[in-house]
């Protein structure tokens, strides 16, 4: 396996598809539960056009390596630093979708932008998604508690099924599910946890101001699971980002819509 070694001792697997000095390089950052595989459908085709595209396992996630603690966006975004740094990339397209737009965030916030060419955000948890005195439209953050309490740690395969459906569209495949689903089973339950519960409380509404670097925010009206109008206030902070809107799009946009969004995402690389 190819692996890149954090300071903390933990094992973070990666795929490098396309040629190693390939022009445009693209590193995808996947959603809570899911793995780089869920990037194989941008990543294939964009490397047969030249892209070298790199996905990495999040810690406790597919084959990384489980650790007792780390699982806070400092040290995520860490984690992006020991890949970009270890692989000595630059001029770098970040993707992330869900969770993972908080990883960048934090990552740009914490490490700065040197490596760094443009960002996107797929289905963007930021600004801020729990309701606070200063964010009234934010989710009660006791709803949080109980998916973790009541679902989460009771029958997350259960949960799964339950609600891959709204992931996608009802053009997916039974198969494709499938293999959504099965991914997220890959994942250590303790990781999802302490991940949820940084998704659901970490503010970043200081930080968006100081990301400078061209920023496409992309986001469906159909995403149950992050609303449109998280999108809309990330891109009213962020100095030089727009929003790319699809209509019919779940949050599995990146699936469902894939040919849409793999030719934007091409066109955003190499502008």
């Amino acid at each position: 396996m190819s692996v890149i070694h954090t300071d903390d001792g933990v094992r973070l697997f990666y795929r490098d598809w396309g040629k190693q000095d390939g022009s445009h390089p693209i590193v995808f950052v996947s959603s809570w539960s899911l793995t780089s595989d869920a990037w194989a459908y941008q990543m294939a085709p964009l490397s047969e056009q030249g892209c070298r595209c790199i996905a990495f396992d999040r810690r406790g996630h597919g084959r990384s390596d489980e650790s007792p603690s780390g699982y806070g966006f400092d040290r995520l975004a860490d984690d992006i630093a020991a890949l970009l740094d270890g692989l000595d990339l630059r001029e770098v397209t970040l993707v992330g979708h869900s969770m993972a737009t908080g990883e960048i965030v934090r990552y740009l916030t914490r490490h700065g932008d040197g490596r760094v060419k443009g960002v996107v955000m797929v289905g963007t948890i930021t600004p801020l998604m729990a309701r606070t005195g200063d964010n009234p439209d934010g989710v009660d953050p006791a709803l949080f508690e109980a998916f973790r309490t009541e679902q989460l740690l009771r029958d997350f395969p259960k949960w799964l099924g339950d609600n891959i459906d709204p992931f996608v569209n009802g053009e997916t495949s039974a198969e494709m599910k499938g293999w959504i689903t099965g991914m997220a089973l890959q994942s250590s339950l303790m990781a999802l946890l302490e991940c949820n519960r940084a998704i659901t409380s970490t503010d970043f509404r200081a930080e968006l101001p100081a990301i400078a670097v061209p920023t496409l925010v992309v986001h469906g009206d159909r995403d149950v699971t992050t609303p449109l109008a998280l999108a809309e206030r990330t891109v009213a902070l962020m100095p030089n980002a727009r929003l790319s809107f699809y209509e019919g799009a779940p949050h599995g946009l990146f699936i469902t819509h894939r040919d849409h969004f793999n030719a934007e995402l091409l066109a955003f690389a190499r502008g």
